[in-house]
């Protein structure tokens, strides 16, 4: 599927780049981008994996005061994570065996907008709402052996977005634009660890956020035009925890109850959900 994403943007950028000599054949088309359209895109989404996202762990609260980076010790004293963390999932007990994320996909959206022009210049804005699934995921491993995996997936996605731009005399629109941008998660927890309880919290999230981009869009005919979109958008998801309680029977020397508040909620170091992508977008123009 990213493959013929990548063909299909490939011959987008072709026919834009070409776009004089089509205006040439074409004189009769309007060159006027004033009204309402509606229209959808297809692109491919990833995560940049730099700064906080590169070096994310896991992090503690352990003694319920909602502070988190509090270590999580044993009875002598000893730290229960000191293998690390990892940027990845895995199915085994020790870091080495940590996969790397996968967290590119391609996804889909609707919009709906208007645009108003003044001279050369257009002015407008759009709602668009569509599925872009794009997850990361972040592994512990303590000492016990065990491991502990959060994953956040982003499931769908939208904006309602402002864009200003140029409009040439070869029927092309080159315009920037950002706005407000929203986001659904889903989070999950894996472990090893068959001793202690887990609850999960929160783990349906809605997130706002911003985004920006820039692209460039081509009339076709009078009513409908195709284009090119990139986009970055920044997201801060931070509302799920996990709380590690007591096994049965119960323990006195487990490193997770034997802590002031008797329990220990996991967060991830990282609220930053970015995303970067790349659409092939059109609009049908009344």
């Amino acid at each position: 599927m990213t493959g013929i994403f990548k063909l299909g943007s490939v011959a987008i950028v072709a026919f834009l780049l070409s776009n004089p000599s089509f205006a040439q054949d074409e004189p009769d088309i309007n060159n006027d981008w004033t009204g309402p359209y509606i229209g959808g895109s297809l692109g491919y989404g990833w995560q940049p994996n730099t700064g906080g996202e590169t070096g994310e762990t896991i992090v503690f609260d352990t003694d319920g005061d909602g502070t988190f980076g509090d270590p999580v010790t044993t009875t002598s004293g000893a730290n229960a994570f000191s293998p690390g963390f990892c940027r990845g999932a895995t199915n085994q007990p020790t870091p080495g065996s940590c996969r790397g994320d996968n967290d590119g996909h391609v996804g889909w959206s609707v919009h709906a907008g208007y645009d108003y022009q003044m001279g050369n210049f257009v002015l407008g804005g759009l709602v668009e709402y569509g599925r872009h699934v794009v997850s990361n995921k972040v592994t512990g491993f303590s000492t016990t052996p065990a491991f502990y995996s959060m994953n956040r997936r982003l499931n769908s996605d939208g904006a309602v977005r402002l864009r200003a731009g140029y409009a040439l005399p070869s029927n092309t629109l080159i315009y920037g634009t950002g706005g407000l941008a929203y986001g659904k998660f889903k989070n999950s927890f894996f472990t090893s660890n068959g001793y202690n309880s887990f609850t999960e919290e929160n783990r349906k999230e809605d997130d706002w956020g911003w985004t920006l981009g820039g692209g460039i869009e081509q009339k076709v005919s009078d009513n409908f035009s195709i284009g090119l979109l990139y986009k970055y958008t920044r997201l801060t998801p931070d509302d799920y925890r996990v709380t590690a309680g007591q096994g049965t029977p119960p323990s006195a020397t487990n490193p997770f109850v034997i802590t002031p508040a008797g329990e220990t909620v996991f967060k991830r170091s990282n609220d930053d959900f970015n995303v970067q992508d790349v659409r092939v977008t059109a609009s049908f123009r009344f």
